[in-house]
């Protein structure tokens, strides 16, 4: 159990990656605190975690509010009694054409998908020097923070900035030992893809094993990353992607 005592906040954990990521880590020993914007969801989710035999809260947070985010880092030190790292994974999308992305579409998004990790990145860190306590930000790109996408502007705009945030964040906070790394999923088989059969199967297709991924695939990478067996692994954002952005037919 390489994460026995360890305290981790799960953003977006209270479905598909960041379920799956929650239950991931409480197996490696990590006590969590699953955080959502949906707390029912969130709350079960703890109770799973709970059932692994760790500790584990929840807690109802909008991450694109700044003060949210900083709450919910003090609620994980005042229940868990330290921080050791977060796992920046909470999302959304909003597919518009460019020139239907109002201002407030564009902005919605970007505050959700790029602020949020700025926001825990920030505010941990800073609980984490105050406390003494070293670990690792694991942040949430995306494949489309490398590529374009159609009706896609805004989301394209944050994961791109989360790439580069994952870098610059490494640079700033190794001399505190805090490692920052980042995962960019492909196309995981979770609800946020519909129910449309062609639609998956066309992204699906793009995939070498042409299947969708399994989101439990992705948190077996976002828990390694936890770990010091990754120690080596800092700044760089790693494609959970079955070859997505190394091949095209």
């Amino acid at each position: 159990m390489e994460l026995k005592d360890q305290a981790i906040i799960v953003t977006g954990g209270a479905s598909g990656i960041g379920r799956e990521t929650c239950l991931a880590l409480a197996r490696m020993g990590a006590d969590i605190v699953v955080a959502d914007f949906n707390a029912e969801g969130a709350a079960q989710v703890a109770e799973e975690v709970k059932a692994l035999g760790v500790a584990a809260h929840s807690f109802k947070v909008d991450v694109s509010v700044a003060q949210e985010v900083e709450a919910l880092v003090d609620f994980a030190v005042e229940k868990l009694g330290t921080l050791n790292g977060l796992f920046n994974n909470a999302g959304i999308g909003l597919v518009k054409p460019f020139l239907e992305m109002d201002p407030a579409s564009y902005l919605k998004v970007i505050e959700v998908d790029q602020h949020s990790v700025y926001y825990g990145m920030y505010y941990g860190a800073k609980k984490m020097v105050e406390l003494g306590s070293k670990g690792t930000f694991v942040n949430t790109a995306s494949i489309y923070g490398s590529v374009a996408s159609r009706g896609n502007f805004n989301y394209n705009a944050a994961k791109a900035a989360v790439i580069a945030m994952t870098r610059s964040g490494a640079l700033e906070l190794a001399e505190h030992g805090i490692r920052v790394v980042g995962i960019a999923p492909g196309y995981i088989d979770t609800p946020i893809l519909g129910t449309d059969a062609g639609v998956k199967e066309q992204l699906a297709a793009q995939h070498m094993h042409k299947e969708l991924i399994a989101p439990e695939k992705v948190a077996s990478v976002a828990a390694y990353l936890f770990t010091d067996a990754a120690q080596a692994i800092n700044g760089s954002t790693v494609p959970v992607d079955d070859g997505f952005l190394a091949f095209k037919e």
